[in-house]
């Protein structure tokens, strides 16, 4: 039986976290044992007058913890009681956001944005490090080296930027351990506590996190089909005199928008205008599977004063952890000594190994068979929602990148089906975990280039079924509420 609860709805540790803390308080007390049944999340909710939401939050943080198990059907029950500790170290540390829900094996999950693994060449790169390993060159990629990162690699991603015309004289290259070391640097260098930087809206949740707990304060532009309006990004500018402005043209995580050529030159001219420096993330700008390519903005501005972020990340090994920064030398510096700070310099046999792999041809040939999977799989994913997601759902129409955006119909809430449709066995995430300042109830996140079509149209069919029962639930409970009386 569930013990006394009480929530400060006044205290800045948010809502869910203090439900965790007390219920992992009575696990360890002993007041839930091993075995006992916790109430439904929606039972709860009602019980403490609460969102599902929150509820559900809190039981996922205790599953993360391995305290508490879901079990099919049955419902969530006491797993184990945590070990003591001689340090209260959730009075030590700050809160944190509510994480997404760890992925789980047997789930069909839209939730990770990555490749398959199933196409990497294992036996190709497996030569390619025997080859490097047994060079010359080996014992000084073992050996400490430069924090702006491996030579030969710099030297091979500024040629490569130069002949696409994305990098000026005046340019360099540093090599990051992937792209969010990138924006963590950058927000390092560039940003103070309370200084304003626009970003889009819906946005990936690990650009935003890392700014919000730098005390930087976020403007959320808002993200239609095209991107970024340009209209109402100069208006957000005009108003809030932001100190940088980072955009994903190409396949916007998480929606999948492409910002059109002639809304990249206002974006650039807006922001040159302002004074505003300038960010590009374009990661997923390999990843095109219909259409002629646009120019990147860096491309575009002939000042030289965009930033520009790349990575192998969604292009090849995401466990490799490499990505790279293209922009003005002065910059560069500055960020190759904030990441001499961090981590001394990115891995050097990482970088080693896929500069051999891409100078070798595997990188293209690699690059071919991810897109053409990725386009089999937008393709599965988009007949299966137009067949199985209800009337009214909008589903955003990619033409490259790893993501898709849908909108569900009201009253439906994609956080709180999420529970459902993860007893079901398939995951995505809910919007709430992109959005900054617009609350869209009915959003969520399907990431589709790491399964194969076979898995997305069952993993479809399910939500769709789901989300069609809950659809038709919510209007006869409509249906049936009474009509005001009319005076």
């Amino acid at each position: 039986m569930l013990g006394r609860i009480e929530l400060d709805a006044a205290s800045q540790i948010p809502l869910y976290r203090q439900l965790f803390l007390q219920m992992r308080r009575m696990i360890a007390s002993g007041e839930l044992r091993q075995g006992d049944r916790l109430p439904a999340t929606r039972e709860l909710a009602g019980l403490l007058g609460l969102n599902r939401t929150t509820v559900t939050a809190a039981y996922e943080l205790l599953q993360a913890e391995g305290l508490i198990q879901g079990r099919v059907g049955r419902g969530s029950f006491v797993a184990a009681s945590p070990r003591p500790s001689s340090m209260a170290w959730e009075e030590i540390l700050p809160p944190l956001e509510a994480p997404p829900p760890p992925p789980s094996a047997e789930l069909i999950s839209f939730a990770a944005s990555r490749p398959s693994q199933e196409l990497f060449p294992i036996e190709e790169l497996c030569r390619i490090a025997q080859r490097v390993l047994s060079g010359p060159q080996a014992a000084a990629v073992l050996q400490l080296g430069s924090p702006a990162g491996y030579p030969p690699l710099r030297r091979y991603l500024l040629e490569s930027a130069r002949r696409r015309g994305a990098a000026r004289a005046g340019d360099d290259v540093i090599v990051t351990s992937g792209c969010q070391q990138a924006l963590d640097l950058l927000q390092r260098v560039l940003t103070r506590p309370g200084d304003r930087v626009i970003v889009e809206d819906p946005v990936y949740p690990g650009l935003k996190t890392l700014f919000l707990r730098a005390g930087v304060q976020l403007v959320g532009a808002p993200v239609g089909p095209q991107g970024v309006d340009p209209e109402e990004l100069g208006r957000l500018i005009e108003r809030h005199k932001p100190r940088l402005i980072v955009v994903t043209p190409n396949f916007q995580n998480p929606t999948g928008a492409t910002l059109p050529a002639s809304s990249r030159e206002a974006v650039l001219r807006l922001a040159r205008a302002a004074g505003a420096v300038l960010v590009e993330n374009d990661i997923y700008g390999e990843l095109r599977y219909q259409g002629e390519a646009e120019p990147s903005i860096k491309q575009l501005d002939e000042s030289g004063d965009t930033v520009l972020l790349g990575s192998f990340s969604k292009i090849a090994f995401p466990g490799l952890r490499v990505g790279w920064v293209t922009g003005p030398k002065p910059l560069l510096a500055r960020l190759a000594e904030a990441k001499q700070f961090c981590d001394l310099h990115a891995d050097q046999l990482s970088q080693a190994l896929l500069l051999a792999f891409a100078e070798s041809g595997g990188l293209e040939a690699h690059l071919e068979r991810v897109r053409a999977a990725g386009a089999a799989g937008l393709r599965a994913l988009l007949a299966a929602g137009e067949k199985h997601f209800p009337e009214g759902t909008l589903v955003s129409r990619p033409r490259g990148g790893m993501n898709l955006w849908v909108r569900l119909p009201p009253p439906l809430d994609a956080a709180e089906l999420l529970g459902r449709a993860r007893r079901e066995g398939v995951g995505y995430l809910p919007g709430r975990y992109f959005e900054v300042s617009r609350h869209d109830p009915g959003a969520l996140r399907l990431s589709f280039a790491g399964l194969a079509p076979e898995r997305i149209r069952r993993g479809v069919e399910i939500l769709g079924r789901i989300f069609r029962e809950e659809y038709e639930q919510a209007r006869a409970g409509d249906r049936l509420e009474p009509a005001p009386a009319m005076v």
